[in-house]
């Protein structure tokens, strides 16, 4: 499968940069897989470790940290012959503080060791590191699901995939029956969503989303649950993190999705379950989009981190949590679920390019779904489940604020009208 992250891992090759690669994201995105091709792609030599697997390697880490010191000690375990000249992968590396730790030395040794290391609650340790962290002295790098760009090259639909950016560029109509083809199987990855294991089952069910294994998504929920009860020691904690959890469809089926503690339970306060959604966030379980207050630049210093939106880091997964049928998703069907759901769609495509997404919601007559920065511009983003165009919101907000632009995304074609560009649901990756 092409992953896009492939072409960041060989940049960072290609231009020789000494810090150790950390590759972060949540269970199953497909970090392993990706950077063991991409080591048998380009390394002569190199050295797999999984310290969850073999918990006695990381007892190494607990002594001396000198490169030399811990690859000849790998080395002896391993019963190989490894060097400067060998590429290392360490794979879980969150289960050793003074593995994380150690890639600050491999940074600053005069040879430039070839590290890379990648763990599925990275972000989580490294919020909660008892140490010093070594900022700077590695390469960080985010891998999230598989957009719909990606699934649609697993799905061998590469020249549909160049049309639509070509379309995008232009801003040109597709032929009705290619934008038809491209929103049925947009509406596929909505039930399929983006992990790996996932798509490759669909693809050998033949791409008929009605034959694919989807207890495979409920295997890839409980192995995030098992996480929780894993790496949170208190009890008490990993009971709040799996309620805050639990609690995101029913947040996302109100008609305002603000998140509030109360749809935790009855008693619940900001004060008990910061730290949950924290611990969430960090996974990469979940986005947490914050409100922004007005609009001015630069946005981030008027972002308001107490009122916010939690969406699924995968939407096939918050699908199968919903209990959604791809029925259930079709045009002439309505449900509480189904405006969530294309919303969330929208905020895991845009993950991968945008750091800065937020919403904006002044009074209780207008919300703009998404605000985020395109070039030096502030550009606001409504998002449609359908084809219905009618906003007063984005109407009343172009008004005021006078955007370069604006950009709607819905299943309706592309085009240009009265400054707004339609954007069709299925091609939300095309905007960078």
């Amino acid at each position: 499968m092409y992953r896009k992250i492939y072409e960041e891992i060989a940049e960072w090759e290609k231009n020789s940069i000494k810090e150790p690669l950390l590759i972060m994201g949540a269970r199953q995105v497909g970090k392993t897989w990706i950077i063991k091709k991409f080591c048998e792609d380009t390394y002569n030599n190199y050295v797999y470790i999984n310290l969850e697997e073999r918990p006695e390697i990381s007892d190494i880490f607990e002594g001396n940290l000198s490169p030399d010191s811990i690859l000849r000690s790998i080395g002896i375990i391993l019963e190989k012959k490894i060097d400067k000249h060998t590429a290392i992968v360490i794979d879980e590396i969150q289960q050793s503080e003074r593995a994380i730790t150690s890639l600050k030395y491999f940074c600053e040794a005069k040879d430039n060791y070839r590290v890379i290391a990648a763990g599925s609650l990275l972000g989580v340790k490294i919020k909660r590191f008892s140490s010093s962290f070594p900022v700077g002295k590695v390469y960080l790098k985010n891998m999230y699901p598989m957009d719909f760009e990606e699934f649609l090259l697993a799905c061998e639909q590469n020249d549909l995939r160049n049309l639509i950016i070509e379309s995008y560029e232009t801003m040109t109509q597709l032929p009705e029956a290619i934008h038809q083809k491209a929103l049925d199987i947009y509406h596929d990855y909505l039930i399929v969503g983006g992990m790996p294991q996932i798509v490759v089952d669909y693809i050998k069910a033949e791409k008929n989303v009605m034959f694919f294994n989807r207890d495979l998504l409920d295997y890839l929920r409980l192995s995030y649950l098992a996480d929780m009860n894993k790496y949170v020691t208190n009890a008490v904690e990993t009971a709040k993190i799996s309620a805050v959890y639990d609690s995101i469809p029913r947040q996302l089926a109100k008609a305002n999705p603000k998140f509030k503690y109360k749809e935790i339970k009855s008693t619940a306060i900001k004060r008990d379950y910061y730290a949950p959604i924290d611990w969430l966030n960090s996974s990469g379980m979940i986005y947490k989009i914050n409100r922004l207050e007005t609009i001015e630049k630069p946005i981030k210093a008027y972002e308001n981190t107490d009122c916010f939106k939690i969406y699924v880091s995968d939407v096939g997964l918050l699908c199968k949590i919903c209990g959604l049928n791809p029925n259930d998703l079709s045009v002439h069907t309505h449900n509480i679920y189904k405006g969530a759901i294309v919303e969330n769609y929208v905020f895991q495509q845009m993950m991968l390019n945008y750091k800065e997404m937020y919403y904006y919601k002044p009074n209780e007559s207008m919300e703009i779904d998404l605000i985020t920065m395109i070039g030096a511009d502030v550009i606001p983003v409504e998002i449609k489940s359908g084809r219905h165009k009618k906003s007063t919101s984005l109407k009343n907000y172009m008004k005021h604020f006078k955007p370069q632009y604006s950009i709607r995304i819905s299943e309706n074609n592309f085009g240009i009208a009265d400054n707004i560009k339609s954007v069709p649901l299925y091609a939300v990756f095309c905007i960078k």
